[in-house]
């Protein structure tokens, strides 16, 4: 395996629709090892940031550098990330055929897919799960499905869209368990949120977005305790941010 695609730098990113700018002069890194919370009010443009990283949308203008070589982009860029959306987005096949499916997509070869997926389904508690169709897991087994597949090809970066929003809390900690093994194992995590608890509990560095733009950054301890942004201190102490 090559080296890492990370760092990423996103510089002076803009995002417009129909002349409506959503993403305004946004600069972002993401560095190995790294767990990022984006933190911001509803509209302030935080699922559109992963999506520019991750490359399901190009920007405006502005500049998306990954620490990888002209000939290692295209697919090898796109094998080593992965994204998990809000609602689990599943193959209709076996839970143990999706995370096949998806390690072969990231390069696994013929003498790797079982004991990977094997892996994979056994930190994820869905072992005993592996044959039956995913679409008949229940929602929070689907989401844990969705987790592992994404880690199961050891990504150098994951994006994660309100992965445990309307769970129970079972499912929230067994996926906030996913997300701690493999950031500890050296995979960056970027998570938008808008649980502040989680938050406090996950995030090594926070991105508070606001109005398209990042208004502040930092690390975690800091953020909280003592926010720089009126915006930030507002959002914090749970009042309408506009």
């Amino acid at each position: 395996m090559s080296d890492s695609i990370l760092p990423l730098a996103a510089r002076n990113l803009r995002y417009e629709v129909n002349g409506t700018v959503l993403i305004d002069d946004l600069s972002i890194s993401v560095v190995p090892g790294s767990f990022t919370v984006v933190l911001g009010p509803n509209g302030a443009g935080k699922s559109l940031l992963l999506r520019l990283l991750h490359g399901l949308i190009v920007p405006t203008s502005g500049k998306i550098d990954w620490s990888v070589g002209a000939e290692l982009r295209g697919r090898t860029l796109r094998q080593r990330q992965a994204m998990v959306f809000q609602r689990p987005v599943l193959l209709r096949r076996s839970v143990e055929a999706n995370v096949r499916y998806a390690l072969k997509w990231q390069g696994a070869g013929p003498g790797e897919l079982k004991e990977a997926a094997e892996s994979a389904l056994h930190r994820a508690g869905l072992a005993d799960r592996r044959r039956v169709p995913a679409r008949l897991l229940s929602v929070g087994e689907q989401q844990r499905l969705v987790v592992a597949r994404a880690l199961a090809g050891k990504p150098d970066v994951l994006f994660l869209d309100e992965p445990t929003a309307s769970l129970d809390p079972a499912s929230v900690q067994q996926i906030e368990s996913l997300l701690i093994e493999a950031n500890a194992a050296g995979t960056a995590i970027v998570l938008v949120t808008h649980d502040i608890g989680q938050a406090r509990r996950l995030g090594h560095e926070i991105a508070f977005v606001h109005r398209g733009r990042l208004v502040e950054s930092g690390g975690a301890e800091s953020f909280f305790s003592d926010p720089q942004s009126d915006a930030a201190r507002a959002y914090l102490k749970g009042e309408i941010v506009v």
